[in-house]
C-alpha cells in the first residue's frame, strides 16, 4: 500500500520554527518529486514549496521565500520542510504529496499521491 504519513504540525507562536516531515511507505521517494500544499479555513488548497527528485531544484510560493526551506534525505526515503519565522496566516493543514516525474511544480493536479495532513497553528 503505498503512503505518505505526514508528521511535525502542531501550535508555535509568531515567529517561531517547525519542521514537517513526508515519510513514503510501500514505495520510494526515489522516482518523485515532491511538494507541500497548504489548505486554510474557507480557502483553497495552495502550493508552498517542491523539490525535485534529484533535489537540485527548489520552488517556494512567493509567500513562504526567505523563511521555508525544503530539502530531502532520500536514504530515508524522507522529504522535509522547515519553517522559520512563522506568521499566523501561515495557519493551514499542510500536505505532502508525490509527483512521477524529475522536475517539481506548484500545480495540484500534477501530484498522484497526497499526504493525511498535518495541522500547523500560529497563534500567540
Amino acid at each position: 500500500q503505498l503512503q505518505l504519513v505526514t508528521s511535525g504540525g502542531g501550535l508555535v507562536q509568531p515567529g517561531g520554527s517547525l519542521r514537517l516531515s513526508c515519510a513514503a511507505s510501500g514505495f520510494s521517494l526515489d522516482y518523485y518529486a515532491i511538494g507541500w500544499f497548504r489548505q486554510a479555513p474557507g480557502k483553497e488548497r495552495e502550493g508552498v514549496s517542491c523539490i525535485s527528485v534529484n533535489g537540485g531544484y527548489t520552488s517556494y510560493a512567493d509567500s513562504v521565500k526567505g523563511r521555508f526551506t525544503i530539502s530531502r534525505d532520500n536514504a530515508k526515503n524522507t522529504v522535509y520542510l522547515q519553517m522559520n519565522s512563522l506568521k499566523p496566516e501561515d495557519t493551514a493543514v499542510y500536505y505532502c504529496a508525490a509527483d512521477p516525474a524529475v522536475a517539481c511544480a506548484l500545480r495540484l493536479y500534477e501530484y498522484d499521491y497526497w499526504g493525511q495532513g498535518t495541522q500547523v497553528t500560529v497563534s500567540s
